[in-house]
């Protein structure tokens, strides 16, 4: 249930609000003055607050910027002396929005809820971008992680390509995360391409656009990922994959820096830093007629090897740890622990599918066994096929 705080200096005024809002099932507390409020506030929390801004000895603007300092809870000012500049100098140091009085109910209470609405989406996003952090980070102290980790510090802050190969379930996808993040390019967009999820004939109006009408489903101009990524970082994932009519025009983007769009004619300029990643012998591919060789050279300035999880096995108790710490907090259960033994039967396993399987067998682990995860639940529910 929402907690609210309201602060008026006048006791009728909170009486009000206080039954307006328990009217409708929320927890309320009340004081009469900015000092109370400020001390309340350390001691509890709130979900909203209401603040008049004409007090005795400390004002609203001047709790509101307290409160500020200290958090990002909404803060909706009320005020029955109040004129324009007044609600824009409230909104301008952080007040979520500014009410007259005496308040209108529906208003009031569409205020309030918006406030709320704003502050579970802002605690949303944090934990998200937590998640996410913690997803790309790259883990592991083995001498071929170290190696990789060393290329990436090297080759981000720069504007290379870099080619990205492994096998699959290696985290090729997180070595382009974090080439990304550790670029100047930032806060700019990531925009991943699976080459292999699209059809053939429909990678070219993904990757490039299309215009109205340029064939029989383009019922409007489309932008492609080479225009959304501009400014950022372009990653085409299992390249190996793409077709030689797609390749031809990724080649031309490169070396032009522009693109068109399907069944256009415009060129469109694009500054885009492109990173690709395959689980396949590019250089087999050309052999066979299956990979421009003249691609493969724009595309591997730079070569970074994500190494096999079993050539790498001294990492797998850092990855399970992290893995059980994630997958159980998602489900609401205890981390359970890995008995020595447990650990090293896992070492032994050859990992074909590697760090995906591994996480998929911990996932599987922590849902069939109970706090101590022994060598023998592993043998029984955790072997893979190797």
């Amino acid at each position: 249930m929402p907690r609210i705080l309201i602060i008026d200096d006048q006791a009728p005024i909170r009486r009000v609000l206080r039954d307006i809002l328990e009217n409708e099932s929320y927890q309320v507390e009340d004081v009469g003055s900015g000092m109370e409020a400020l001390q309340i506030i350390k001691e509890q929390d709130f979900d909203a607050v209401f603040c008049d801004i004409k007090m005795p000895e400390m004002d609203g603007i001047e709790v509101l910027e307290a409160i500020r300092e200290e958090s990002d809870t909404p803060v909706i000012m009320i005020s029955g002396h109040g004129t324009i500049d007044t609600a824009v100098d409230a909104i301008k140091k952080g007040a979520f929005d500014f009410i007259q009085k005496p308040p209108d109910l529906n208003r009031l209470l569409i205020t309030l809820r918006n406030a709320l609405d704003k502050k579970n989406l802002s605690a949303e996003n944090k934990v998200l971008k937590k998640v996410v952090k913690l997803q790309s980070q790259m883990i592991g102290v083995s001498a071929p992680m170290l190696e990789v980790k060393d290329m990436i510090e090297k080759v981000a802050p720069t504007s290379a390509r870099v080619l990205i190969t492994g096998e699959n379930g290696t985290g090729k996808e997180l070595v382009a995360r974090q080439l990304h993040e550790l670029s100047p390019r930032s806060r700019n967009p990531f925009i991943e391409v699976n080459c292999a999820a699209i059809p053939s004939e429909l990678i070219e109006s993904q990757l490039f656009g299309h215009e109205k009408g340029a064939f029989t489903s383009a019922i409007k101009q489309r932008k492609g990922d080479f225009e959304l990524a501009d400014g950022g970082t372009l990653f085409l994932d299992e390249i190996g994959d793409m077709s030689l009519s797609a390749q031809a025009k990724v080649l031309r983007a490169l070396q032009e820096n522009k693109i068109v769009r399907v069944g256009g004619e415009k060129d469109i300029p694009v500054d885009v830093r492109i990173l690709a990643a395959t689980n396949k012998d590019l250089k087999t591919e050309i052999e066979k007629g299956n990979f421009r060789e003249d691609l493969y050279h724009r595309l591997s300035v730079i070569v970074i090897h994500v190494p096999p999880l079993r050539e790498r096995k001294e990492d797998i108790p850092l990855l399970v740890e992290s893995f059980v710490d994630t997958i159980a907090q998602n489900m609401g259960k205890a981390a359970p622990t890995f008995t020595p033994d447990a650990m090293e039967e896992l070492q032994r396993y050859s990992w074909t599918g590697n760090i995906r399987e591994l996480h998929n067998i911990v996932e599987r682990l922590i849902i069939l066994c109970g706090s101590d995860i022994t060598k023998d639940d592993v043998v029984r529910f955790g072997s893979p096929l190797h």
